[in-house]
C-alpha cells in the first residue's frame, strides 16, 4: 500500500465529492427541508448526465447543455410531485414510478444505447478528470466546481429567503399548520421536488463530463451516497451553525468527506465490487453515529 498512491487520487476523489457534493444540495432539499424520501434521484442521475452528453455531442456547448440538463430535472420531479400530490401516491412510491419510467426515456435519450461518451481532446468540456492536474488555475476541476457550488449556494439561499422559498421550507416543518397560514402545500411539494431533481441532473452532467461519458446506470444507487453526505453533515459539522448557507456548505462537504473515505477503504485494498456495500455500510455508520454517543454519555451520566 503505497501512501503516494493514495496522496495522487485525492484531488480526483476530492473533485468527485464536490460534484456530488452539488447532488446531494438536492437530495438535501426533499429529505430535509421537504421531509420527503423521494428516489426519483436514481433516475434524475443518469437523465441529466444523458442531456448534456447528447447535446454536447450534437454541437451545444458545456453551458446550455447543463441548463437544459437541469430542466429535464425539473420536468423529473414534476412528474413525480403530480404523481404524489394530485393523484395521491406515496412519495417514495411516486419517486420509484418516475425513476421506473425515467430509464426507458434515459435509453431514448441516449440513442438506446446503455453508454455515451465523449472525447476531452475534442469537446470543450467546462470539467473533466483530465483536468484536476498539470492544467492552468483557471482551468482546474476542482475550482471550477467550487465556483459553481458557492453561486448555487448563493442563488438557494437567496431563493429559500422568498416567500415561496419559506413557504416550501415551512410546509417540510409543519404540514398542517402551513395549509392553516393559507399555503397551498401541494404546489410548494412539486416546486420542491422539482427544484431539487433539476439540481440532481445538473449534477449529472458535471459528472458526466468529468468521466467523460453517460452511462444508463449512472444514477443507481444515488440516493445512498446524496443521503450519505447529508449524514455526514449533520453529524460532522451539524454544531458548527445553524445559518442556512452553512448547512448547505456541510452537506457539499460532506460528499468531499465521503469520497475520501471511499478512496481511503480502496487504499487499504477493498475489492472494487464491494463499493456499494461499503457506500451502504459508511451510510449506517454515521446515521447509528449519534446514537452510539448518547448511549455512552448516558453510561458516563449514569457511572
Amino acid at each position: 500500500m503505497d501512501i503516494m498512491n493514495l496522496i495522487s487520487a485525492l484531488p480526483g476523489a476530492a473533485a468527485q465529492g464536490l460534484i456530488w457534493g452539488i447532488m446531494a444540495i438536492g437530495v438535501y432539499i426533499t429529505f430535509k427541508l421537504l421531509d420527503l424520501a423521494d428516489l426519483t434521484v436514481d433516475g434524475t442521475m443518469c437523465t441529466g448526465g444523458a442531456v448534456c452528453i447528447m447535446l454536447m455531442l450534437n454541437g451545444w456547448s458545456a453551458g446550455p447543455a447543463l441548463l437544459v440538463a437541469f430542466v429535464a430535472g425539473l420536468l423529473a420531479g414534476l412528474v413525480t410531485g403530480v404523481l404524489h400530490t394530485t393523484f395521491g401516491i406515496p412519495a417514495i412510491l411516486a419517486g420509484i414510478l418516475t425513476q421506473l419510467g425515467l430509464y426507458s426515456i434515459n435509453l431514448r435519450i441516449m440513442d438506446n444505447k446503455a453508454n455515451q461518451a465523449i472525447n476531452v481532446g475534442k469537446y470543450d468540456l467546462l470539467i473533466s478528470l483530465r483536468y484536476i492536474k498539470n492544467v492552468p488555475v483557471y482551468k482546474n476541476t476542482i475550482l471550477i466546481v467550487a465556483v459553481i457550488l458557492i453561486v448555487l449556494i448563493a442563488l438557494l439561499y437567496w431563493f429559500f429567503g422568498t416567500e415561496i422559498g419559506a413557504a416550501i421550507r415551512a410546509t417540510g416543518a409543519n404540514l398542517h399548520m402551513s395549509r392553516a397560514q393559507g399555503i397551498n402545500t401541494d404546489v410548494t411539494k412539486i416546486l420542491g421536488l422539482m427544484l431539487s431533481n433539476g439540481i440532481v441532473a445538473f449534477a449529472s452532467g458535471l459528472y458526466a463530463q468529468y468521466q467523460g461519458f453517460a452511462d444508463i446506470n449512472a444514477g443507481r444507487g444515488a440516493i445512498v451516497i446524496g443521503l450519505a453526505a447529508v449524514i455526514i453533515a449533520e453529524v460532522l459539522f451539524g454544531k458548527l451553525g445553524k445559518n442556512f448557507a452553512l448547512k448547505l456548505i456541510f452537506v457539499a462537504l460532506g460528499g468531499v468527506v465521503y469520497y475520501l473515505v471511499l478512496q481511503l477503504v480502496l487504499w487499504l485494498g477493498l475489492n472494487a465490487n464491494d463499493l456499494k456495500l461499503v457506500s451502504a455500510a459508511i451510510v449506517a455508520f454515521f446515521l447509528a453515529l449519534p446514537r452510539i454517543k448518547d448511549r455512552k454519555k448516558g453510561v458516563a451520566d449514569n457511572a
